[in-house]
């Protein structure tokens, strides 16, 4: 069960307990919205979780309560940093949601690595090449061979290539594993487990936040749509 170790009016500081990642997802999300609505802001962050699944899942959960959502995660290291030949950061996810009137509501829900694993999974079995700036060899170059993509195991960023400006989607991803494994003092970057370990707990670092519009300039509602 998700505990709250420590909190402020705005924040807190949430140990997941090694519980299911959507468990503990809406339960920091709960808290944020509640922190919200007494505070303006509610940011929490949550260690000793598990992968959540969708990241615009729980930052769409503030819309029910007419304000904004965000919500990152770090994931097992995936993701090859500009200029290195080995996967040091997950994919990383962003999520913003925010409300519009008319249904017009915006949703994001991006990984900061220019494409998913299981895309490459998808194309190997097709036995088909992937794209230049999906994932990149042991040799640290860019790669269309699938089989070797899905061996190394190593996601370009978003952008790909540094000529490409990948190194804006690093940024992102480094961004993320700032705002959940190094602040909320989970497992972060190439410590945390391979996706495929089952031998000890992931220990992700997951960030919830939610942002009451009340708060500020009226009329954020009309002007988003």
């Amino acid at each position: 069960v998700p505990k709250v170790l420590q909190e402020s009016a705005a924040t807190a500081w949430v140990d997941g307990n090694n519980a299911l990642g959507p468990v503990v997802g809406n339960f920091c999300m709960d808290v944020a919205v509640k922190k919200a609505k007494d505070s303006g802001v509610g940011w929490v962050v949550a260690k000793g979780t598990n992968h959540y699944g969708i990241a615009g899942w729980y930052a769409m959960h503030a819309l029910k309560h007419n304000m904004l959502g965000m919500s990152f995660t770090n994931t097992s290291p995936l993701l090859s940093p500009t200029r290195s030949k080995k996967a040091a950061l997950g994919t990383n996810p962003i999520s913003l949601a925010a409300p519009a009137k008319d249904g017009d509501s915006f949703v994001l829900d991006m990984a900061t690595s220019a494409v998913a694993l299981g895309k490459i999974e998808v194309q190997r079995r097709k036995k088909e090449s992937i794209p230049v700036g999906w994932a990149q060899g042991p040799d640290g170059r860019s790669t269309t061979d699938a089989d070797l993509a899905f061996k190394t195991s190593a996601l370009m960023p978003l952008g790909g290539e540094e000529r490409t400006s990948g190194y804006k989607g690093y940024g992102l991803a480094l961004l993320v594993e700032t705002f959940c494994g190094i602040l909320a003092g989970s497992d972060f970057g190439p410590n945390i487990r391979k996706w495929m370990d089952g031998t000890r707990p992931a220990n992700l670092g997951q960030c919830f936040v939610a942002i009451n519009p009340a708060c500020f300039a009226p009329g954020f509602e009309q002007r988003m749509s």
